[in-house]
Formats: C-alpha cells, sequence, structure tokens
C-alpha cells in the first residue's frame, strides 16, 4: 500500500496514515510560473495499491485538477489500483438539472476522476445519494454519524430535553434518522431560499421551548441558514444551541456569522482543513474522520466489509 497526499488536507492526511501505520509516500506537488501545476512521485509505486487523499474544497478547481494529475501520475508509474480518497467532494450540490441550460457538473467531475484512472473512489456524507450513480466505479460513502454521537456522548446532553434540527426540508432524512439513534425528538424547519447564499425561517415545525437544539448538517458553506435558523429557534424558546456539520467550507465572512451568531458550539469534521482563523474562533471545534478513512482503507486493502463500520 501506499498512500499520496496532495496539498488540500495534508493533516488529515498524516492523521490517517498514522492510523493505518504506513508512511506518506514521497512526492513533489508544485505549480509553475503561470500556475500549471507539477507533480512527481519520488518512489517507486509499481504494481502497489495507491490511495491518493485530496478534498476538493477550496480553492476548488487547482485541488481537483490536482488530484487528476496525480491520479494520471500514479497511474503512468504502473501502480496496481488507484483509489481516490476524497473526503469532501465539491461539486456535490450540482447534481441536478434544477432549471434550464445548466451543468450537472457532479457528474462531469465524477467522469473526469474515472477518466483520469482511477479505480475506486472514497468519500465522506455526500450531499446527495445519487452521485454514487455517477461513476462507473466503485464509489464507498462512509458516514461520519458516529464519531458525532460519540462527541455528543462526552458532552453529556440531558436526552429527555434535546431536539435534533434539520435546518431544511431537504435534511430531514438525515435528522430523523440521527433522532432515531440518539433517541430524540425531530425538529424541522422549512424555510424559503431567496438567493444563493440567503435563506428566510418562515416555520419551524416541532416542540423545541427549553430544549437543547442540535443543528444538523452536510454543508455550512455562506452559513447564513445556520445562524437564520439559531436566530428562530432562541427566538422560539430553545434554551441553547449547538450545531453538527459534516463539512465546514466556511466561505466569504462565514466564520464572523457563527462567531456572532446564538450558536454556542458549532462542531465540524476534518474533512476540509481549517484555517488558522477558523482554529482561532471560540464557538468552532473539529472531530477527526481520520480513524474512519482509515479504517476504510485498510478493509479496502484486504478485501474486508466496508458496510460492517456502520454496524
Amino acid at each position: 500500500m501506499k498512500i499520496l497526499a496532495c496539498n488540500s488536507n495534508k493533516e488529515l492526511a498524516e492523521a490517517i496514515s498514522s492510523y493505518i501505520g504506513v508512511k506518506l509516500a514521497d512526492a513533489t506537488i508544485r505549480n509553475f510560473a503561470d500556475g500549471e501545476i507539477f507533480i512527481k512521485i519520488n518512489e517507486n509505486i509499481r504494481g502497489e495499491d495507491v490511495y491518493i487523499i485530496q478534498s476538493t474544497s477550496p480553492p476548488v478547481n487547482d485541488h481537483l485538477m490536482e488530484l487528476l494529475i496525480t491520479i494520471d501520475a500514479a497511474r503512468r508509474a504502473s501502480a496496481r489500483t488507484i483509489t481516490a480518497v476524497i473526503p469532501y467532494f465539491g461539486y456535490g450540490r450540482q447534481d441536478r438539472k434544477d432549471e434550464g441550460r445548466t451543468s450537472i457538473s457532479a457528474k462531469l467531475v465524477a467522469n473526469l476522476i474515472t477518466s483520469s484512472g482511477a479505480n475506486r473512489v472514497i468519500t465522506t456524507d455526500l450531499h446527495a445519494g445519487q452521485i454514487q450513480g455517477f461513476f462507473d466505479i466503485p464509489l464507498d460513502n462512509l458516514f461520519s454519524v458516529n464519531e458525532m454521537i460519540q462527541d455528543m456522548e462526552k458532552i453529556s446532553f440531558e436526552k429527555n430535553t434535546l431536539a435534533i434540527v434539520s435546518p431544511d426540508v431537504g435534511g430531514v432524512v438525515r435528522a430523523r434518522a440521527f433522532a432515531k439513534r440518539i433517541n430524540a425528538s425531530l425538529v424541522i424547519i422549512d424555510k424559503r431560499r431567496e438567493k444563493a447564499g440567503e435563506s428566510e425561517v418562515m416555520n419551524i415545525i416541532g416542540e423545541i421551548d427549553n430544549k437543547t437544539c442540535i443543528l444538523l448538517d452536510d454543508i455550512a458553506d455562506s452559513a447564513g441558514t445556520l445562524c437564520n435558523a439559531a436566530t428562530a429557534l432562541m427566538k422560539n424558546g430553545a434554551k441553547e444551541i449547538y450545531s453538527y456539520v459534516v463539512h465546514g467550507v466556511l466561505s466569504k465572512d462565514a466564520v464572523e456569522k457563527i462567531k456572532n451568531s446564538d450558536i454556542k458550539e458549532l462542531v465540524l469534521t476534518d474533512s476540509i482543513q481549517a484555517s488558522e482563523k477558523v482554529k482561532n474562533t471560540k464557538n468552532i471545534r473539529h472531530i477527526s474522520i481520520a480513524p474512519l478513512m482509515g479504517e476504510a482503507i485498510k478493509r479496502i486493502n484486504s478485501n474486508s466489509s466496508v458496510s460492517a463500520l456502520f454496524d
């Protein structure tokens, strides 16, 4: 086995390699003066099973191109199999045509990864489950629910006063499954999105009076949805607000919004490497999915069951 780390999330790549007990392979990744990406693998990988770790997080296009070129380099170096390990799958929100004359970008990215030479993909909490069908190669979509529940248990919430909140109708299935696992009540926020990155809370469905509310979502980008939802919950009698989100994109002024919001603590996974600003924000904390991804890699490499991780 060889594990290659691209530049988007070196910290997670090092944690995964440490969990598995395999040193990261030596590779040179740099840019030419005009911005073109150059990649050279500095050790023999002929006949090896190669795992390339790269989140396609911002800058999305640079990190995606880096991944594609690394896959191509591994293929030309005669790797036996190539697995693209993509903790955060960028372009995942463009999974269908919701209006005329638009691209289904998630499908295009799937085609690019497959055409570049990948034999398999491992990712975490895809925004839309149907993206698995966009690939003509095996894809393992891991879920970070166990890591989040274990973290909640450390905080020792009072379960009889706990409500899992879906910030929009699209996240109801995820929130319902989560609430069932921890025996908490389910609350749904019905909102109307006026334009990208902005939303207006319309109605709260469920009982939240004097309850600890946990906002659950897969992606926090502009953080407008989370912060508006937290404000509405507090106005309607919630005791305190926590939020658990898998992928912390946190673009533009999202960190400032969260810092000044009614959210007592936002817990993110490390699928996207946090900036120093995020790390220094008091009400933002990270939990690691390195053991989850590391265990999946080990099981795939030994031809063991990956689905058993979720029993």
